[in-house]
């Protein structure tokens, strides 16, 4: 049976929920947690719970570039959406997207490689960026792993989630592979843009905490 419940309090429920059905001991402990909860939120998938993967300072690292306000990269418009402005803006952090800018585009079409692989491109040939959030596209990944290889400014951390049937786990495995960098994964097939979004946010919402 239906029952209605208030707006306000829909996203405590929820949590409340998944806190009852992954009771203590839990596979991720203190603010790992809080990533992890956040992402099964996100997509109702318990089974998630069983791939995420935790470089052992990526929490950390997260936050301290949060806190100093994170230039932040998406690989899709749609992560870029999922992360609110309410979450970034106290922070002074920016986000942004570049698959649809011009000079993306003509990169991609004259190197003849995908517009998130040109983006990549784009982004570490100006600068780079503090955080980078992959949800999508394993060619951006790879190619970030390959500018991170050749001695380029590193991000702080990298939120590495394609997902799909080609190359989506070989890419998070080249990931898993490298220590230069902090990361959080999901090995397998699975990931997506709103995942990855949702990473940023409970990791948004944990510096925002720790400032008080």
């Amino acid at each position: 049976m239906y029952t209605h419940v208030p707006a306000e309090e829909i996203e405590s429920r929820s949590m409340a929920i998944i806190d009852a059905e992954v009771p203590e001991p839990r596979p991720f402990a203190a603010e790992e947690w809080v990533v992890a909860r956040r992402m099964i939120h996100a997509t109702a998938d318990f089974d998630l719970l069983t791939h995420i993967r935790f470089h052992p300072q990526a929490v950390l690292a997260g936050k301290t570039a949060l806190l100093a306000g994170a230039d932040i990269v998406t690989d899709t418009h749609m992560a870029l959406v999922g992360i609110p402005r309410r979450r970034l803006d106290p922070l002074g952090c920016t986000a942004r997207c570049l698959m649809n800018e011009a000079r993306v585009a003509k990169r991609a079409k004259a190197e003849g490689v995908t517009r998130a692989w040109a983006a990549v491109d784009e982004v570490m040939a100006h600068g780079g960026a503090d955080i980078f959030v992959i949800g999508n596209a394993p060619t951006a990944l790879v190619r970030l792993l390959d500018w991170i290889g050749q001695g380029a400014r590193p991000p702080q951390l990298i939120i590495g989630m394609p997902v799909g049937f080609v190359n989506a786990v070989e890419s998070k495995e080249l990931l898993m592979a490298q220590d230069a960098v902090p990361y959080i994964t999901v090995a397998g097939r699975k990931g997506g843009s709103s995942l990855a979004a949702s990473v940023v946010n409970a990791l948004a919402k944990l510096a925002l905490e720790q400032r008080g």
